[in-house]
Parts: C-alpha cells; sequence; structure tokens
C-alpha cells in the first residue's frame, strides 16, 4: 500500500529554511579560487591534483558543517575539527593563500562561541599575518602577507558576523515579544468578554426570571398585566441579546440612569421596596457608566441573594452606596461579579467595600477619589472596552 507523505506546512518551512542556508553558504566559496590559483602557481603534478582535492574536500565539508550548525552536538565539532585538519593539510601546496580557509572557520566559531571566539579569531589572524613569513621557502615579506589582505579580512569578518548575529537575536527576541503581547491582549479581550458577560446576562436573566415567576404566579387571577408581564420578559430577552453583541464587539456602553431604571423595575417586579434617587445631576459624567456597572451588580445580587424587603441606593459626587435589610449575601461575596466590578473600580482609581450591614442586611460602596484623575483612569478603561 502506498502513503502518500506530503511534507506539512511547518515541514515545508524548515526545508525551505535549510536549503536557503546552505545556498547562502556556498556564496562565500567563490572565495576559494584565489586558493586554487595559488595551487596551480605553487604547486605541479601529484602535488597540484592533492591540492585541489583538499579544496574541494574544504568546500564538501564547510556545506555539510553549514548544513548542521542550527542543530549543534558533536556532529558539528567533529566537522570543525575536520575542516581545520584540510587547512593544514593544505598549507604545503597553497601555502599562504590557504589561510582564505580561516575566513570559513572564523565563521563557524563566531556562530558557535558568540564573544567567546575572540581568541580563536586573534589565533587565526595573527598566524595568517606571520606564519608565511616564518616559512622562508614561500618568500613571503611582513608587508606582503598584510597586504594579502586575509589577516585583516579574518577579524573583519569576525565582527561582521557578530553584529549580523546580534542584528538576528534581536528581531527574534522582538518577535518573541511580540507573541507574548499578542497572547496578552488576546487573554485581556477574554477576560473583558467573560466579565461584561457575566454582568449582562446576570442582571439580564435574574430580571427574566423574577418577571417570568410574577407572571405565572398572577396568570389566572390577573391575565391582562401577566401578559404585560410576558411581553416586557420578550423585549428584555431581546435587549440582552443585543448587549450580548455589544460586549463581544467591545462597543456596549451602561448608563447610570439606564440601570437605575432598569433596578427599580427589577425591585419592583421582585416585590422589593425601592428607594433609587432620581436624579444623577450632581454625578460626574466621566463616573455614569461605573456607577451603572455598580448598580447592575448591586440590585442583582439584592434580588438573588438578599431575601430583602426594601433596598436603597445612595450617590454622591464621588462614591455610591447599596444597602438592603436582607439577610446578607454570603454567595455574592467572592463571585466573579464581584471580582468584575473590583476590576473596574481599581482601574478607576477607586476602592469597593462589601459586607455584613448594620443592625441587618448587606451594603456594597464605591468610593472613587475626589480628584481628575479619577476620571481620566475611568475614561481610559470605557475606551479599552
Amino acid at each position: 500500500m502506498d502513503i502518500d507523505r506530503t511534507p506539512g506546512p511547518t515541514e515545508q518551512r524548515w526545508w525551505t529554511r535549510d536549503w536557503q542556508r546552505v545556498i547562502l553558504a556556498g556564496v562565500p566559496l567563490a572565495y576559494l579560487v584565489f586558493l586554487i590559483i595559488s595551487v596551480r602557481q605553487n604547486s605541479s603534478g601529484a602535488a597540484a591534483i592533492a591540492g585541489y582535492a583538499i579544496v574541494a574536500a574544504f568546500a564538501v565539508t564547510w556545506m555539510i558543517t553549514v548544513a548542521v550548525a542550527p542543530r549543534g552536538g558533536p556532529w558539528f565539532w567533529a566537522l570543525f575539527v575536520v575542516l581545520f585538519a584540510l587547512f593544514v593539510a593544505e598549507l604545503p601546496f597553497g601555502r599562504a593563500a590557504t589561510f582564505v580557509c580561516c575566513v570559513f572557520i572564523t565563521i563557524l566559531a563566531v556562530i558557535k562561541l558568540g564573544i567567546w571566539c575572540a581568541p580563536v579569531v586573534g589565533a587565526l589572524a595573527l598566524s595568517a599575518l606571520f606564519v608565511p613569513v616564518a616559512i622562508g621557502s614561500w618568500h613571503v615579506s611582513l608587508a606582503g602577507s598584510f597586504a594579502d589582505i586575509t589577516p585583516v579580512a579574518i577579524p573583519v569578518v569576525a565582527i561582521v558576523m557578530a553584529a549580523m548575529m546580534q542584528v538576528v537575536q534581536s528581531n527574534q527576541e522582538l518577535a518573541t515579544t511580540r507573541a507574548q503581547l499578542a497572547r496578552l491582549a488576546a487573554e485581556n479581550e477574554r477576560s473583558r468578554i467573560a466579565r461584561d458577560l457575566h454582568d449582562l446576562l446576570g442582571h439580564s436573566l435574574t430580571t427574566i426570571t423574577v418577571k417570568a415567576g410574577l407572571a405565572r404566579s398572577i396568570g389566572a387571577t390577573d391575565p391582562a398585566r401577566a401578559l404585560t408581564e410576558i411581553a416586557e420578559v420578550e423585549a428584555l430577552a431581546r435587549r440582552s441579546l443585543a448587549d450580548v453583541r455589544a460586549a463581544v464587539s467591545g462597543y456596549h456602553a451602561v448608563t447610570l440612569n439606564g440601570e437605575l431604571a432598569a433596578g427599580r423595575e427589577l425591585l419592583r417586579a421582585a416585590g422589593i421596596t425601592a428607594d433609587l434617587p432620581r436624579a444623577t445631576d450632581e454625578i460626574d459624567p466621566a463616573h455614569h457608566e461605573l456607577f451603572g456597572w455598580v448598580v447592575r451588580e448591586g440590585l442583582t445580587n439584592v434580588v438573588r441573594h438578599a431575601r430583602a424587603s426594601s433596598c436603597a441606593v445612595q450617590l454622591s459626587t464621588a462614591g455610591i452606596e447599596i444597602t438592603d435589610d436582607g439577610v446578607g449575601a454570603p454567595g455574592a461575596a467572592g463571585g466573579s461579579g464581584l471580582s468584575g466590578l473590583r476590576e473596574r473600580v481599581t482601574a478607576a482609581g477607586g476602592t469597593v467595600e462589601a459586607g455584613p450591614n448594620r443592625p441587618r442586611g448587606w451594603r456594597l460602596a464605591v468610593c472613587l477619589p475626589p480628584d481628575d484623575l479619577a476620571a481620566d483612569g475611568l475614561a481610559a478603561d470605557g475606551a479599552g472596552r
């Protein structure tokens, strides 16, 4: 049975990168032309053939070493030693020009050792400068050895390679940082959506449950009012669906006046006496959205957990307080709704207090610092959502 083994996208990219690296590594091999010319000038017969063969072996070994360099391990260092041995073996045939091989050895040393390659690079450069002068049969002067460029090319190539590696490393770190920022942004967006959906659906579903229960209880005795309540349930469900869509899109807006009106209707349907403010003119417009969220979360918890007979909301220029005369709200004290509210208030520079009220009931209070910085922080939080 034949199995189709077509490389996947990741394998194809890996294969492409390897070939691109090998092809790019083949470009410097043109530098070996100077060595081939030197072998022809300084060797003949079998010696010339041996010189050409060593040059070819050096080129092949260089290409293989570049191919295995990213994987590292003992194979790389074994090939590195082979390259150095081929360089030494070529010296009798290519003479001073053989030191061009040190340029290739320098590149590999920089790639693998980084800044620690400095002693290796220095030794290779000094060898390229002084060894041809020390061997009298080569008839190379110090000026001629320096003019051969190779002693200068070795440290220059090392510096250029180090700079290129630094750029590559910086680009990789930048790509990693961007990926981390993208993940953080996605996580923040998921948290925002989860928080908004909890606040929106918790309030809406509580109102729908209360109104549906009211309609059921009065259906037999007051059908007209029951139908009115069911119609309001339908309208609320449609509005909740629109709110959910807006929250997911990031454009949901909560207003203090709207939440007070909705809360008054919610408390009425639950049979709780409501003492809610009618005017919000004294409240800074920058605080309206945040206070709207407080009203939504606070009244929802009153209906869900408090079993209260009355509930009051008090507003001030830099704070809001919600109290009831029920049995408390232990289920809401550590819930995700209150946690989300704390996040909103903290972003605005304020504080949240939630706990038993004296002599009876539960108290939720939010206090904002009376300065412009709090308003600015709230505006920024609202814009982020």
